[in-house]
């Protein structure tokens, strides 16, 4: 299998399943509904920033690949446009599911002497570096992302509810 085809397949795992931490976006973020995700604990992110944020990465990424220049700056990484309704997140998880899918079909076409070449003008870096970063960022918050959701479990059944929020 080539190197390109495998940073597909762990994109994929870390949205989908079947990497070898047995977590995913996908399975952690089932049942989580849209006012759970909108949810903030203490001083941390929200779930649904959090989706937000892995996902602008992505969608940063696969835009250089349609042809558009890289325009993603970690200031706007977190401006998570309004969570209102069930169908505002489910528009979101379905942007997430979509475009990361999308992204990893991309992946896996590249020659495997591209992961050398510079991404986007290589002010970032090569596009190994640009297409396994997002994937280690999308674990990194994944594990947060699976601390909240604990977090939330307790407080719903009001245990220890003065300490988390």
């Amino acid at each position: 299998m080539k190197i390109t085809e495998q940073i597909a397949k762990h994109l994929r795992e870390v949205h989908f399943g079947g990497n070898w931490t047995g977590v995913n976006l996908k399975n952690t973020l089932t049942g989580v509904d849209w006012e759970q995700a909108n949810t903030k604990v203490q001083t941390f992110n929200s779930i649904a920033s959090l989706v937000y944020h892995i996902h602008y990465y992505i969608h940063a990424v696969l835009n250089v690949f349609k042809g558009s220049p890289l325009d993603a700056h970690d200031k706007f990484s977190f401006d998570l446009p309004p969570i209102d309704s069930p169908e505002d997140w489910e528009m979101l998880l379905t942007r997430t599911w979509t475009e990361a899918e999308a992204l990893a079909k991309h992946i896996e076409q590249l020659p495997d002497e591209k992961l050398d070449e510079d991404f986007a003008g290589g002010q970032y870096g090569n596009y190994y570096r640009n297409l396994a970063g997002p994937i280690e960022h999308a674990h990194y918050h994944l594990g947060q992302i699976v601390l909240l959701k604990k977090f939330l479990a307790e407080r719903s059944q009001d245990i220890g509810k003065d300490d988390l929020f």
